[in-house]
């Protein structure tokens, strides 16, 4: 629970703020452990609760970022309670981090360490492969370098969604404005001219007519086409996050389709790679570590390929032998380099210089690819509008030739 106080610091000046606590109890526990005599606490109550998991979710841009100062203070020498102090202080004026952060220390204060902090902290969800990085990381003494590779894993994630996002931007408002523009002239404007050539009791030729009987139906059931459309979005949402069986067949029908299958497996295969090769690094077994990288991914068949293989490690078998045996293996050539590692020794290089590749390769290709889309989109809609043109001048020709 989040609960607001009000009081006067050890100094003697007057504050306010708030805390996380697990009740009342507890909230004044820790005013007294921070040194603040309170008038008043309350459990903060309406908007944030009931939001919680949208107002406080954490983006990977300031994951990344926090990680990197993070990272950047432990090498300097400053512990982790002083780190996050500095942190707190920096993030004054950003009311969800700032809330975070205060968390943490709070529980820093009572003994915990970095990672129970992070377990324990209610504020914002954290992955669970960054929780359990940091767990081994801070046994191993490494935390200041394992925070720096997940910064810029997290950074390396951040910077491909938006590359995507922006370069898809412009092909996205050409296809809403054309497709309202095509919906506006069938609506609208062919009727208009389809009822001088009625009038006339001229005949229309074949393509003229398709036209117009397209934009009678629009007319008269586009209301409901558009409804029913919503409501088959709405279903496929709900379907593709509650419904198992669904969401796997949806997703190995996209990994059978040409290229976009391709391109999705080793968009996986790269992240799965780098968090693999960074958990190896930080001393976890690799067992825990197949399955902590597993969460990552967004496809349920190559998940589950390797959720799989990592129950057939457990039984003995290399991961190599394990992921040729599922139903939906991964591509032969990574399970040859994952092979290669296993007999030298080398898994974690392996699969830090296979996240590289796939990472590199993928890039190239979705830059063509967007490249690409936005002229053939141009094309389509041009074609499409230059067939409704040419269906409405079809019949003029026709009446001059007749004339």
């Amino acid at each position: 629970m989040i609960f607001r106080y009000k009081g006067i610091d050890k100094n003697g000046k007057k504050i306010k703020g708030k805390l996380e606590a697990s009740s009342y109890d507890e909230a004044k526990k820790r005013l007294a452990l921070k040194g603040v005599l309170y008038k008043s606490i309350k459990e903060d109550s309406g908007y944030f609760n009931l939001n919680l998991k949208k107002r406080y979710k954490i983006t990977s841009r300031e994951l990344s970022q926090l990680s990197n100062e993070l990272s950047i203070y432990l090498k300097s020498g400053i512990t982790i309670v002083n780190a996050l102090k500095i942190l707190s202080t920096q993030y004054k004026n950003n009311k969800k981090l700032s809330l975070f952060l205060s968390a943490l220390n709070e529980l820093l204060d009572e003994g915990k360490t970095f990672y129970q902090a992070l377990e324990e902290q209610k504020i914002i969800r954290l992955p669970q492969f960054y929780k359990q990085s940091i767990k081994v990381s801070e046994k191993s003494g490494i935390l200041d370098e394992v925070l720096l590779e997940l910064s810029r894993f997290l950074k390396e994630q951040e910077r491909v969604n938006r590359q995507i996002q922006s370069s898809l931007a412009y092909p996205i408002f050409i296809l809403i404005v054309s497709f309202f523009m095509v919906g506006f002239m069938l609506s609208f404007v062919v009727p208009k001219i389809t009822s001088i050539f009625s009038q006339m009791h001229q005949k229309l030729p074949f393509i003229t007519r398709v036209v117009v009987n397209t934009g009678d139906f629009l007319g008269r059931y586009g209301a409901y086409l558009l409804i029913s459309l919503i409501i088959l979005v709405l279903l496929w949402m709900v379907a593709m996050r509650y419904n198992k069986t669904f969401r796997y067949v949806i997703h190995l029908i996209m990994i059978k389709i040409p290229f976009f299958g391709k391109l999705i497996e080793k968009t996986e295969l790269a992240r799965f790679a780098y968090m693999t090769s960074l958990l190896l690094k930080s001393g976890i077994p690799i067992v825990q570590v197949i399955n902590l990288s597993s969460n990552i991914l967004k496809n349920s068949v190559i998940k589950e390929s390797f959720l799989k293989a990592s129950a057939l490690v457990v039984e003995g078998k290399k991961l190599s032998q394990a992921l040729a045996s599922t139903p939906h293996p991964p591509s032969q050539s990574f399970i040859q380099a994952v092979a290669l590692g296993e007999e030298t020794g080398e898994v974690q290089k392996v699969m830090q210089n296979l996240s590289k590749l796939y990472f590199e390769e993928n890039s190239d290709k979705v830059t063509i690819l967007l490249s690409l889309l936005e002229p053939i989109m141009m094309l389509a809609v041009g074609g499409i509008i230059g067939f409704i043109v040419a269906a409405m001048l079809l019949p003029i020709f026709s009446m001059n030739v007749g004339i």
